[in-house]
C-alpha cells in the first residue's frame, strides 16, 4: 500500500512524497482522508524547528492530528463499515519516517479504538474535532471552571469562548492584539488588553501561547483566582513571585483531550449545541502543501488551514 503524504525532512523543508503504508493488521481500518487540519501550535514549531525534544520525534516526518476521511476497509469486528465517516487524529504507519502525528495523508491505517465516527455533512469541518475537544478538555471535569477571560481569538480561543456559553455560562472577555482578529465573535466581545480596566477575574484561560503575558495576567485576577495555560509554550514560564503570592493564584496546565472529550464534543457539534462553523479561513489542494503550511504560519488573516486531499496529484 501507499500513500501520498506531507513530509518534514527538517526545519522549513516541506514538500509531497508517496511513502509505503505499513500493511493493516486484521482489526485495522483503512481511512481515505478528504480533509487534514494544519496546527498553528505544535506543528508550526517542528516547522520552524523550535520545537523542544519531544518523545517520538525525528525527521523525516508525516505532521498532523487532525484528519477527516471515509472509511474504506474495516473488518468485521468492528463498529465500522466501508463508507462511514470518522475523524482520525493521526497514524504511525508509514515506511520511512516519523508518524509522530502522522494525520497529513492520503491514506491512514489505523486501530479502530483511534478512531471517531462522525457526522456525514461535517465536511471539511470534521478535521476540527481534535481542536475542539481540546477546548473541552481544558474546560470540562472535576474543579475546573469556565472562563471569564480568554486571552487569544485564535481558532482555540473562539472554541473556548463558544463552549463557555453553550455551557450558559456567562459570556467571557477575549483579549486579541491583532485587530484583524477582532471580527467573528457572537455573543461575547473582543478587546485590546489595554482597553479592558478589570482587574477582578477569576478564571483566565490563556490560547496565545506567550510566555510574555503571564505576568500581566497575575495582575489581572481576583485574589484566589486561576491561569490555566491552555496553548503550547516552548521556553521556561516566568513570573514575578510577589504579585502572585499576594493575589494567591492558582496555575493550572491543560493537557490534551482524552477519548471521553472526542465523544462529548462530537455530541455537542452533532447536537447543534457547539458550531464549528467560521473557522476555517483557508483551503489549498494537497499538492500545494508547501504554500500551505507557508500561508498557515505566516499570514495572520489565516485562522485554520485545511489541505483537501482530493487534489493531492
Amino acid at each position: 500500500m501507499e500513500a501520498t503524504a506531507v513530509i518534514l525532512k527538517g526545519p522549513r523543508d516541506l514538500g509531497l512524497e508517496v511513502l509505503k503504508v505499513t500493511p493493516p493488521a486484521a482489526s485495522d481500518l483503512v481511512v481515505q482522508v478528504s480533509h487534514s487540519g494544519i496546527s498553528t501550535g505544535t506543528e508550526k514549531l517542528f516547522w520552524s524547528g523550535k520545537m523542544p525534544p519531544f518523545p517520538g520525534m525525528g525527521y523525516p516526518l508525516v505532521p498532523g492530528y487532525e484528519a477527516a476521511g471515509e472509511v474504506v476497509e474495516a473488518p468485521a469486528s468492528s463498529s465500522f463499515k466501508a463508507g462511514d465517516r470518522v475523524f482520525v487524529p493521526g497514524a504511525n504507519c508509514y515506511d520511512g519516517a516519523f508518524g509522530l502525528f502522522g494525520g497529513a495523508s492520503s491514506l491512514l491505517v489505523s486501530d479502530p479504538s483511534r478512531v471517531t465516527r462522525i457526522d456525514s455533512t461535517l465536511g471539511a469541518e470534521g478535521a476540527l474535532l481534535a481542536l475542539a475537544a481540546t477546548a473541552r478538555h481544558a474546560m470540562a471535569g472535576p474543579n475546573k471552571s469556565v472562563p471569564d477571560l480568554i486571552v487569544g481569538h485564535g481558532v482555540l480561543g473562539r472554541l473556548l469562548a463558544r463552549l463557555t456559553i453553550a455551557a450558559g455560562a456567562p459570556a467571557p472577555t477575549v483579549w486579541e492584539t491583532d485587530p484583524a482578529r477582532h471580527a467573528g465573535a457572537t455573543g461575547y466581545n473582543v478587546v485590546q488588553p489595554d482597553d479592558d480596566p478589570r482587574r477582578d477575574y477569576q478564571s483566565v484561560y490563556d490560547a496565545s501561547g506567550s510566555n510574555a503575558v503571564l505576568g500581566d495576567l497575575i495582575g489581572r485576577i481576583a485574589k484566589g483566582g486561576e491561569i490555566v495555560l491552555a496553548g503550547f509554550y516552548t521556553e521556561a514560564i516566568n513570573f514575578a513571585f510577589p504579585p502572585a503570592f499576594m493575589k494567591e493564584a492558582r496555575l493550572r496546565i491543560a493537557a490534551e483531550w482524552t477519548p471521553e472529550d472526542l465523544t462529548a464534543t462530537r455530541a455537542l457539534v452533532e447536537s447543534g449545541t457547539l458550531s464549528l462553523a467560521g473557522l476555517i479561513t483557508h483551503t489549498s489542494a494537497a499538492r500545494d502543501a508547501a504554500g500551505a503550511y507557508e500561508t498557515a504560519f505566516t499570514d495572520a488573516n489565516c485562522l485554520k488551514m485545511i489541505l483537501d486531499w482530493e487534489c493531492h496529484t
